[in-house]
């Protein structure tokens, strides 16, 4: 641990650091943990280089967020600090353990705050997922979440994994057939839903008995999405928590069919980021969506 070190978060966060460590590093953001006068310790992301309007905006998108989840007081997300241009500082979570009755409550608290609703789909500030922008315009119309959720997750991605070389010329045309029937694939109509956005097992920390949220990508959408992301990469005990879930607020009859719909926009995600290794897994989720 360097003293230089926390003089300059200190500098960066406006806040009274009186240690850090660093712990990491991820899309371009070192990770610290710190610990502030009178001995509250806090997790910290910081720019690597010089700030800038992107990493402002993806900092900002996070702590609006991390607050916005919180306001239903259903299920826990950390305390939002300081959000910079150059540093983000929350609240630090003490690592636990995922059993199978954490995994029931968080399923029933993640109900909940679905059900909390949002003023439309989409969010009123810029969004983030990962290192990449996420297109949040609103549209509070309930019938046409399809529409949005084909124009604002799966065509941007499409395009960016496509002029990236992630996926070829011909590889976009099971996608390219998802959107075009999109209306018929995405099941009845529902409210918005107060999403987080990402919601794959990582971004899931067990705590107390509880799961907490963190790295929200988090605006108004449909509450399949945050289902078919624990389900994308497996989140511990899945059962228990759909099981905690559809005791809360059940899901409407045929969820399980969409699964493969909600997952592709994450997939096209990873393709952008990742590159071809994810060209099959992109295929199959949109063949699958279409077969539903």
């Amino acid at each position: 641990m360097s003293p230089g070190t926390a003089s300059q978060l200190a500098r960066l966060t406006g806040l009274a650091v009186r240690e850090a460590r660093q712990v990491g590093s991820q899309h371009g953001y070192q990770h610290y943990m710190i610990t502030l006068a009178g001995g509250r310790r806090a997790f910290a992301k910081v720019v690597t280089g010089a700030a800038s309007e992107v990493t402002a905006a993806a900092f900002a998108a996070e702590a609006n967020g991390l607050r916005w989840l919180g306001e239903p007081g259903a299920v826990p997300v950390p305390e939002v600090f300081t959000a910079g241009p150059a540093a983000l500082v929350i609240s630090m979570i003490t690592p636990g353990q995922a059993t199978p009755d954490a995994a029931f409550r968080f399923g029933a608290e993640l109900a909940r705050l679905h059900a909390a609703g949002a003023d439309s789909f989409g969010a009123p500030w810029p969004g983030f997922i990962a290192s990449l922008p996420l297109d949040n315009t609103q549209q509070s119309q309930q019938s046409q979440w399809p529409d949005w959720y084909a124009s604002r997750r799966l065509l941007p991605y499409l395009r960016l994994a496509t002029d990236s070389g992630a996926l070829g010329p011909q590889d976009g045309r099971l996608t390219e057939a998802v959107m075009d029937r999109i209306g018929a694939l995405a099941g009845p109509a529902e409210p918005p839903s107060r999403i987080h956005g990402d919601c794959w097992a990582g971004n899931v920390l067990w705590s107390g008995g509880r799961g907490w949220l963190i790295d929200p990508a988090a605006h108004g959408g449909h509450r399949e999405t945050d289902l078919a992301m624990l389900a994308l990469f497996g989140a511990p005990h899945l059962d228990r928590i759909m099981a905690g879930y559809n005791d809360t607020v059940p899901l409407a009859a045929g969820w399980r069919s969409r699964v493969p719909l909600h997952q592709l926009h994450p997939l096209l995600v990873h393709a952008c980021l990742f590159g071809a290794s994810y060209r099959d897994a992109v295929q199959s989720a949109a063949r699958a969506a279409l077969a539903s």
